[in-house]
């Protein structure tokens, strides 16, 4: 998975988020912050037809409503607003047709500015794009490759506000937790990660684990100019990876490991590898 999945592009001619504090508002009003906070808001630097070209398969996603958008359209946001979400919808949907045996999870866990008729049109909005493919929601454990191709299913849609309840294709965001680490410590990092893991429920639900690092707002002042990739991601993700390593999937191991810039280091084929080590306990069986 990749962690602010959309933030490969953000808009800097846009008003800030109100994902952002009052006092980071009145300062975006100068254009060179505005700059500056895209250098830290973008997370990624592929498209999600990219990503899901280079083995990403769960998406974080965070959504917004535009002030002063007559047409009640939803943007992807990160500080900064980004893409319309209808356009993100409609990029994955055409590879999903190209690939039917392909199977991903679109996670909705932060909503900004929206009323009950903002969700409504997201709502039907991603009916719209995906229609047949979704998934509705069921047990975690009868989600397997096999019931899902039969079903000609391939989008597992979760949805982090009471309003799921109303649609039998999104799922509760409490059946996907994803724990964060809120560090930007490798170390402490990987000790969360090892914690969470080994506190994971053994039934019932996904599990993500966030492998991603976290500015503190003196990390921002300290790397100002040089951003998210270049003072925390580059010299930590190899360390980062070599924990994926070594970790094994199955009841109680990973599940779902996210992280920024999926592109810098070998990730998705490292994380999709492990896969190879259930086959190996299923011969030794």
């Amino acid at each position: 998975g990749s962690h602010d999945s959309f933030s490969y592009w953000v808009d800097e001619k846009s008003p800030v988020g109100p994902d952002q504090t009052p006092a980071i508002k009145r300062l975006a009003r100068i254009s060179l912050v505005k700059k500056l906070m895209k250098k830290w808001s973008v997370t990624q630097n592929l498209t999600f037809r990219e990503q899901l070209e280079a083995g990403i398969r769960y998406f974080d996603l965070r959504v917004s409503s535009k002030p002063g958008d007559a047409d009640q359209e939803i943007y992807f946001i990160h500080g900064l607003f980004g893409i319309k979400v209808w356009d993100g919808l409609m990029e994955i949907d055409s590879f999903l047709t190209q690939h039917p045996q392909e199977i991903i999870f679109l996670d909705f866990n932060h909503f900004y500015a929206m009323d009950e008729a903002h969700h409504r049109r997201l709502v039907f909005r991603i009916h719209e794009a995906f229609g047949k493919k979704l998934c509705l929601a069921c047990s975690v454990e009868s989600v397997t490759l096999q019931t899902l191709w039969e079903k000609k299913c391939q989008v597992l849609i979760f949805y982090h506000c009471p309003f799921y309840k109303q649609y039998p294709f999104l799922w509760p965001g409490k059946k996907i937790p994803a724990p964060w680490a809120n560090t930007t410590s490798v170390r402490k990092l990987i000790l969360f990660l090892e914690t969470t893991l080994s506190e994971r429920a053994p039934r019932g639900t996904f599990h993500v684990s966030q492998a991603i690092l976290t500015p503190r707002v003196k990390t921002i002042a300290r790397g100002l100019v040089g951003g998210l990739k270049n003072t925390l991601v580059h010299r930590n993700l190899p360390a980062i990876l070599d924990w994926a390593k070594t970790q094994k999937p199955g009841a109680m191991g990973v599940n779902i490991i996210t992280s920024d810039f999926v592109d810098l280091v070998d990730f998705a084929t490292t994380v999709i590898e492990l896969n190879d080590l259930l086959q190996e306990d299923k011969a030794l069986a």
